[in-house]
């Protein structure tokens, strides 16, 4: 099996070449907070230089809102962002999402308001269920698993650290960079995450799949 070094060492020569990665947990550390999660000090400027490279693309793929990202990371062009774990490109959110979210956020707010120190973040495509900041642990697993009973099957669990986000889409973040790697005639492909989410990336760019 190959190293990371090995791996980033082939991909050094390869143009076009798509560097993509996920933000919470990677670039920017895990807070309790979501809009605390600034990047890491050494996160911008090498974020900067990598899009700099002559044939490079820097993207960020997040499961935040669009606005949210890049409000967040305090970054813009010529670095791009995906959002809402794909569903959110440059050319927004399809008609009829955000009713839809609406009635999830409706049937999760109160479970949600039942255990003290769970939060509901509410996004363009979905509703996340924090439970950082849950004293009680087998309150906040339990909670956990009546938001997602409380879904509909139209809807997409998407769980995390500490987390579980209910999509009203079914977009993935693998398919979000394959999309990527697609309109930019990628050569070869870097992804980073940390977190359950950013396996479809990884699936998708396993050998075989990757550009």
């Amino acid at each position: 099996m190959s190293t990371v070094a090995e791996v980033v060492t082939r991909l050094t020569d390869r143009r076009p070449l798509l560097v993509a990665s996920d933000y919470d947990g990677v670039l920017a550390r895990l807070r309790d907070v979501p809009g605390e999660a600034v990047p890491e000090e050494w996160a911008p400027d090498l974020l900067r230089r990598l899009a700099g490279a002559d044939g490079v693309t820097v993207v960020m793929v997040s499961g935040r809102g669009l606005d949210d990202l890049r409000t967040t990371s305090g970054l813009g062009a010529p670095i791009r962002f995906v959002g809402s774990h794909g569903a959110e490109f440059d050319d927004g959110l399809d008609a009829g999402v955000a009713a839809e979210r609406d009635l999830l956020v409706g049937a999760v707010q109160p479970l949600v308001d039942a255990v003290p120190g769970a939060r509901l973040e509410v996004k363009p495509a979905a509703v996340a269920v924090h439970v950082r900041t849950v004293a009680d642990r087998p309150a906040a697993a339990a909670l956990l698993e009546r938001a997602a009973a409380a879904a509909g099957p139209h809807h997409t669990a998407k769980p995390g650290k500490d987390v579980l986000e209910l999509a009203v889409t079914d977009a993935d973040k693998g398919t979000a960079v394959l999309r990527l790697a697609d309109s930019l005639g990628a050569d070869g492909v870097l992804y980073l995450g940390d977190d359950r989410t950013d396996e479809d990336a990884f699936t998708a760019l396993a050998p075989g799949s990757a550009p």
